[in-house]
């Protein structure tokens, strides 16, 4: 299937790909690799998520924050391919860094939403390998970050 229709089936509207917050490429293409570098939880107004999960912010607003890293992550890809995500052939791997208290332990329960979108737009080859951890701060004081690794055509 088009990815484009499954996105629209879905109901994900891709923005714009935000460009990077520091001194570094937004990805890389190397050979057939596509490296999308850690995304932050913008939504499609502009405004970033910030907050500790377990204290300012509940499981499921860390589970909403990842939605919004896994569709910028998308927009980036699909600026990499040039508006084709068509030519993802597979996700390799996410890693998901959720800005937590020392006591919240349900990482993967807050990346798991990131998982289920590449899961459900890719089918079986966006079924990944994959680390959820838990961070003291991130950057601009986000509440998730996800990088990914893609293998393209």
């Amino acid at each position: 299937m088009n990815i484009e229709t499954k996105l629209k089936e879905l109901k994900i509207n891709l923005p714009n790909a935000p460009d990077p917050v520091g001194a570094y490429v937004a990805y890389k293409k190397i050979n057939n690799l596509l490296y999308i570098s850690g995304q932050l939880p913008i939504s499609a107004d502009g405004k970033l998520l910030k907050g500790k999960v377990g204290k300012d912010l509940t499981l499921e607003d860390a589970q909403n924050a990842a939605r919004f890293c896994t569709i910028n992550i998308l927009a980036q890809a699909k600026k990499a391919l040039d508006g084709d995500l068509n030519k993802v052939k597979n996700c390799i791997k996410i890693t998901g860094f959720v800005n937590s208290t020392d006591d919240f332990c349900d990482q993967p329960k807050v990346i798991n939403p990131a998982s289920e979108m590449i899961s459900n737009l890719f089918g079986n080859s966006g079924k990944h390998a994959r680390a959820a951890v838990s961070t003291n701060s991130l950057p601009l004081g986000a509440a998730v970050e996800i990088d990914a690794i893609f293998e393209i055509e």
